[in-house]
């Protein structure tokens, strides 16, 4: 199994004198969600971790990432963290140090580098026209295989690795379970399930469910203005009839973004359960 990240590590090592941050250009929020719930938001100390802004070599030269894991020479399970359309900003830095806080080594790279910064459009709607609808799914799957490649470089153990993204991620979460044989589980927060085929986006979740590498649990919200039940139920439907072990769970009075503490949207409640429900997944499933 491990044949699918080794082939990618030569090109991947590099030594600390070589290693130069290019920066990540949504660091802080992208001006879309302004203003921010300051009043919720949650910040993940990093004492006890070693965590900060990274290179990750590709194919075609290099992305920004941020990555966090506890402090020590030891090997830990890793978890890729997909971001929101809105960037790795702070509140996805804030997910990696939590399971760096659980004793993972939490990367997440920049997805869409190549096609643009994000933080300073006004508008998601500007943001999802003029680079997330120009990131070819194919693009996305391979940069992630170069994360996974250096978290295996740098104190990660590839053979418990897990994935879990929110929004434009947890549609991502799904795909790329079926993209790579050593993901031993996901967590998809509402993440888009059907749509129409398009050259840069061939298939959506709900056309994979048979081809699932570990069993994705997803979390969605009854609410949700962009994701409808109907489409929940379908997704469902399809898992059951699959035989895939793969779970929905629905929190009826939520909407979509619950999980982003920086928005209007989030419920801590359903948060709180959420976080716990995917430790718990993964812990089950061999990604802890």
């Amino acid at each position: 199994m491990q044949e699918h990240i080794a082939s990618l590590a030569p090109k991947m090592e590099f030594s600390r004198r070589e290693f130069v941050v290019g920066g990540l250009a949504t660091a802080g929020f992208a001006l879309a969600v302004q203003p921010i719930q300051a009043q919720s938001v949650i910040t993940t100390d990093s004492n006890g971790l070693v965590a900060g802004e990274i290179n990750i070599p590709t194919t075609d030269g290099s992305i920004p990432g941020y990555y966090a894991r506890p402090i020590g020479d030891g090997v830990y399970p890793v978890v890729l963290v997909i971001q929101e359309i809105f960037g790795v900003h702070q509140h996805i830095q804030d997910v990696c140090r939590r399971f760096a806080k659980l004793g993972h080594l939490a990367i997440a790279p920049e997805l869409y580098y190549r096609q643009g910064d994000v933080s300073n459009f006004k508008d998601y709607r500007e943001i999802i026209g003029q680079v997330v609808s120009k990131v070819p799914d194919a693009q996305v799957m391979s940069d992630l295989d170069a994360a996974a490649a250096w978290a295996g470089l740098n104190h990660g153990d590839t053979t418990k690795m897990g994935v879990t993204g929110f929004c434009w991620g947890g549609r991502i979460t799904w795909l790329y379970t079926a993209h790579n044989p050593l993901i031993r589980a996901g967590v998809a927060w509402y993440g888009q399930l059907e749509g129409e085929p398009s050259e840069l986006k061939p298939q959506n979740p709900i056309d994979l469910v048979d081809q699932l590498n570990g069993p994705v649990l997803g979390l969605y919200a009854g609410k949700d203005r962009g994701i409808s039940l109907d489409s929940v139920n379908r997704m469902n439907s399809a898992l059951k009839s699959s035989g895939s072990v793969s779970e929905i769970r629905v929190y009826d009075q939520s909407q979509h973004g619950f999980h982003a503490d920086y928005r209007p949207s989030y419920d801590p409640d359903a948060a709180k359960d959420g976080w716990q429900r995917l430790q718990q997944w993964f812990k089950q499933h061999g990604a802890a």
